[in-house]
Order: C-alpha cells, then sequence, then structure tokens
C-alpha cells in the first residue's frame, strides 16, 4: 500500500512514518519546509515532497503520485490552540486540499482531530457525546469533520477521523509540562514549579499513539471517529512523579505555584472501547 503521510516531520509524523516503515509499507512523506536526512533519517527510506498544502493545485493527487491513502497530521500553528488563524486559514485550506485530492480519487482518509473537540466536559468522552468545542483549533477541527462527512454523501470515500488526546516523547514541543520538566532537570534546578497537579488527563507515549494511528489507518472494520487514548485518567503531579522515578531523578515540586488553566476541564479522559475493538481484531488475524 502507497501511504501519503502529511505533516510528516512533526512531532507524531516522525513516529507515524517510522511505524510505517516498521511495517514494510510504501511511503510519501510530505512537509511543508525542505528537511534533509541529518534532521530525519528515514527520508532517504521514502519518497519525500515538500509542498506547501495551502497552495490551490489543481489536482493534488497526481502531484502526491496516486496514494491509495491518506494520513493527514499536517496542521498549523499548534499549540496556539486560541488564535484565530485556525478558523480563517488552516479550516478552508485544509477543505480545499481534502476535497480537491478526494475528488482526483482518493479513496481513503485518515486525519487526527482532538480531544478538545469535546469541549469543557467531564469525565470519562466517548466518540458518541455530543461535541463542544470552544476553542478556535478544537471548532476549526470539528468543522472539517462536518465538512467531510457533507462530503461523503456525494463522493465514496472512507474517513477515519481519530481524536487524539495527550501524549509525551522525545520531540515534543518545548511547552509541555515533561519539556519544561526535563529542561529543569538538565539545569540542574532545586524547583520546579507547577500546578496543584490534582487535574486528571489521558496521556499515552508518542510511540504508542503513532502504533495506534498506523494500526487504526490500516484497518478496514473501523471507520468514523476513534478515539486515540489510553483509556486511563491520570494526575499531572503523578504524571510528573512517574517521569522523576524513571529518570532516577529528584526535583522538588513546587505545587499551586501556577493556577489550574481555565480553558480545559478539571478531570476528563478517553473511551477506549472503540480503539480496543480494533487493536482485539488485529491480533486475532
Amino acid at each position: 500500500m502507497k501511504v501519503l503521510v502529511t505533516g510528516a516531520t512533526g512531532f507524531i509524523g516522525n513516529y507515524v512514518v517510522g511505524e510505517l516503515l516498521r511495517r514494510r509499507l510504501s511511503i510519501i512523506a510530505n512537509s511543508r519546509f525542505r528537511r534533509n536526512e541529518l534532521d530525519f533519517p528515514w527520508l532517504e527510506r521514502v519518497d519525500y515532497v515538500q509542498a506547501d498544502l495551502s497552495e490551490k493545485k489543481g489536482d493534488w493527487f497526481s502531484f502526491f503520485k496516486k496514494p491509495e491513502m491518506l494520513i493527514h497530521l499536517a496542521w498549523e500553528g499548534l499549540p496556539n490552540y486560541n488564535e484565530s488563524f485556525h478558523l480563517e486559514r488552516n479550516l478552508p485550506n485544509n477543505c480545499y486540499f481534502l476535497q480537491n485530492i478526494i475528488e482526483k480519487g482518493l479513496e481513503k482518509v485518515v486525519i487526527t482531530g482532538t480531544c478538545f473537540e469535546y469541549g469543557m466536559q467531564r469525565g470519562v468522552l466517548a466518540e458518541s457525546l455530543e461535541v463542544k468545542p470552544d476553542n478556535p483549533y478544537a471548532l476549526a477541527k470539528d468543522s472539517l469533520r462536518k465538512y467531510l462527512e457533507k462530503l461523503q454523501k456525494q463522493i465514496n470515500f472512507d474517513l477515519k477521523w481519530i481524536r487524539l488526546f495527550y501524549m509525551y516523547g522525545n520531540g515534543q514541543n518545548s511547552n509541555s509540562i515533561l519539556s519544561q520538566l526535563e529542561t529543569a532537570l538538565e539545569r540542574e534546578e532545586k524547583v520546579f514549579n507547577m500546578s496543584g497537579g490534582e487535574q486528571l488527563r489521558d496521556y499515552l507515549p508518542v510511540e504508542k499513539v503513532a502504533e495506534y494511528i498506523v494500526r487504526i489507518s490500516i484497518q478496514d472494520k473501523i471507520s468514523g471517529i476513534i478515539n486515540c487514548c489510553s483509556g486511563k485518567p491520570i494526575s499531572i503531579r503523578q504524571l510528573v512523579e512517574n517521569y522523576l522515578e524513571k529518570r532516577q531523578k529528584n526535583i522538588r515540586l513546587n505545587l499551586c505555584y501556577y493556577p489550574y488553566p481555565d480553558h480545559e476541564p478539571m478531570a476528563f479522559w478517553g473511551d477506549d472501547t472503540k480503539l480496543r475493538t480494533i487493536l482485539c481484531e488485529a491480533e486475532s488475524k
């Protein structure tokens, strides 16, 4: 199978490409800016195509050499979730690109959404819940999904919408809590400032996220919205303490230094029932 991966050199994309290569699939890797093998050694093992997806090409399907599947990870401007450009630029650009490549012949489409589509709802979040996005990024993603679902009524294509929860790993944005913690450890700081740490979230290592994205993508049993999550809530404080234990490091946690964020509910995590069904189906073969 020939798979096009957009955003291939991003945090998640880098790991997704590695997982696809491990499964010996043929890959067309795309990024907006030119990369070289010093940044990503796997570039020599894929068909790398640099392109800005905001361009209004006449036939994106032929431009990318007619892939059989698209794993669409590209999205500009993260992690600035509250910026208006998600709605003003990203949404229309993605609508054009995806409609164009589908109309020209693409039959299998996999796109990463976000747990923020659920909005301020608390507790366990299942795919069947009504979405209530309340920031521009989540609104744009949710609008894109609805746009593609309407397009499915006109064109026959398979759509898998993978809602990502939280993740961690090498290459993550420097503003993430574990990246900040690692920086503090490297600087041999004595204290790490954080919130009270009692908020509950759903975390996976990025390697596992990439594995799940690929396993969801290559199966044909379940489509539609699928949570990519652990299904198990963990407090931010426990996440930090587990990381320190694994790294065999010590630093004093200055709890309650920062207030709890007001753009997220205090406790939420994903329902992984659909995901587990997909994983069990694959393992039974």
